[in-house]
């Protein structure tokens, strides 16, 4: 008896000493907000987003500066105290207020201004990058309508199946009496105006394609109207010119000049009513570098010479400062050239012209894409379209024109041989002339060039997509 009273106290005394005294203690979570790695963002980058010490960040994530980041791998951003949730990126819209992505987002003012450093609201570009706080399990609200003109909440909750309180308390309105017309309110509903705007009443919506603007890219600003109105309004100080669509909508096409400074430019928009009077809205658009490199080529010096250049320059402004009112052009432009994907030198290369045999230097741009291929290759039109200029000059040597309607218009440069007259309707794929040497160039080449309202723009982006 006593015997197996011991064998089984020796039997426990072994079962405690080869199991664990208790269960490993799982690492506590790390505290913080969390961000999500977006494709190019360097270790660097994303403290400096954040205004937090590389090293902090390496600590708080435990990196090493062997680590290499990935795609969607999540990291803590510390020091930002009173923030929780996933952290995201967003481009804001035109039209997008900071009160309408408070509401929106359900994010906090106070957090939005101080994870974006913002000091005004006015500093809220459209085409700026954000960084957006949003709790786990909590999307983004969808659901968004504006009061009409006599409109209550109660008729807009209920139309939004949802109820007055809560799009109040939603919204951060003081009580369900606080909403004003025109003021863009969101909702939990499913039900959704997608119309809805921070906008005048008449305009249904207005978008702004691809944000932020580019030096050298095309703006596509698309309207919609609520009510019968003539559109009009500028990108900065170019003045532009809407065209109506097939599905009843407007667009205005606007080139961005390649040395345009970066910056926020002001986009405003204007309705003129039937009855005289007009709704306006303006916000800042951000532009940013297209990153263009430099480069040094010797010419002959009289095709540098001022006095001929910009001579030569107005009489071509002259000629492309026309709008048809009828677009030619049918989807994405075909290539000019028999060597598509052969380029001596591309559109937007900052330029210091040499005058040979002399120290006359002179700065400038380029502002088309030059195709490989030598003297005598046929050039074919990219699109439908009229010839509005075929002609002998100074700088450009033989050059063409074409008018593809709604402002845009093609030029082709030193050709050896022009083959159509002012006049002419062309169509896409025709050819228009041969390649050559003659005008300010260095060896025989296509120079070919697209201007979008009065601007010269990159050519590889309407061979890579299609306007509007």
């Amino acid at each position: 008896m006593l015997k197996r009273a011991l064998y089984a106290l020796l039997a426990g005394l072994l079962l405690l000493t080869a199991s664990p005294v208790s269960a490993q203690t799982p690492e506590p979570p790390k505290k913080g907000p969390v961000y999500i790695v977006q494709a190019g963002d360097t270790l660097w980058d994303i403290a400096s987003r954040f205004n937090i010490a590389l090293d902090d960040l390496m600590a708080a994530n435990e990196l090493t500066d062997a680590d290499v980041l990935s795609v969607g791998q999540e990291l803590v951003i510390p020091g930002l105290e009173g923030v929780s949730g996933i952290l995201r990126t967003e481009t804001v819209p035109y039209g997008d207020t900071l009160r309408s992505l408070q509401r929106r987002t359900q994010a906090p003012q106070d957090v939005l201004r101080r994870l974006n450093r913002l000091v005004s609201p006015t500093e809220l570009y459209a085409g700026v990058s954000l960084i957006i706080p949003q709790e786990e399990g909590q999307p983004a609200l969808s659901a968004r309508a504006s009061l009409a003109p006599g409109e209550t909440l109660l008729e807009l909750a209920v139309a939004q199946g949802s109820d007055p309180w809560v799009l109040a308390e939603v919204n951060r309105l003081e009580g369900t009496w606080a909403a004003l017309p025109g003021d863009v309110l969101y909702s939990p509903s499913s039900q959704s105006d997608q119309n809805a705007n921070g906008l005048p009443a008449a305009f249904a919506s207005a978008e702004v394609e691809t944000l932020p603007l580019v030096q050298g890219g095309t703006a596509e600003i698309r309207v919609a109207l609520s009510q019968p109105a003539t559109l009009s309004g500028h990108l900065g100080e170019y003045p532009l010119r809407f065209f109506p669509m097939e599905d009843g909508n407007y667009v205005a096409l606007q080139g961005i000049h390649a040395l345009l400074e970066p910056g926020a430019y002001p986009l405003q928009l204007e309705a003129t009513l039937a009855d005289g009077s007009t709704q306006s809205f303006e916000q800042m658009v951000l532009v940013i570098s297209g990153n263009y490199p430099h480069e040094r080529i010797v010419v002959p010096p009289d095709t540098i010479d001022q006095t001929v250049s910009e001579t030569e320059l107005e009489q071509l402004l002259e000629i492309v400062s026309e709008a048809t009112p009828r677009r030619l052009w049918d989807g994405v432009f075909q290539n000019p050239s028999l060597y598509p994907d052969c380029f001596t030198s591309r559109y937007g290369t900052r330029r210091t012209y040499v005058g040979q045999g002399t120290s006359l230097e002179v700065e400038g741009f380029h502002s088309g894409l030059d195709f490989c291929g030598g003297e005598g290759l046929q050039i074919t039109a990219p699109a439908n379209g009229v010839v509005v200029f075929a002609e002998e000059t100074v700088v450009r040597g033989n050059a063409t024109i074409i008018d593809h309607g709604w402002g845009v218009y093609s030029g082709y440069w030193h050709q050896s041989e022009i083959d159509v007259k002012v006049g002419d309707q062309v169509e896409a794929g025709q050819v228009i002339g041969l390649v050559g040497g003659t005008g300010r160039v260095t060896g025989a080449h296509l120079h070919w060039e697209i201007w979008v309202n009065n601007v010269q723009v990159n050519p590889m982006d309407w061979l890579e997509q299609e306007f509007p």
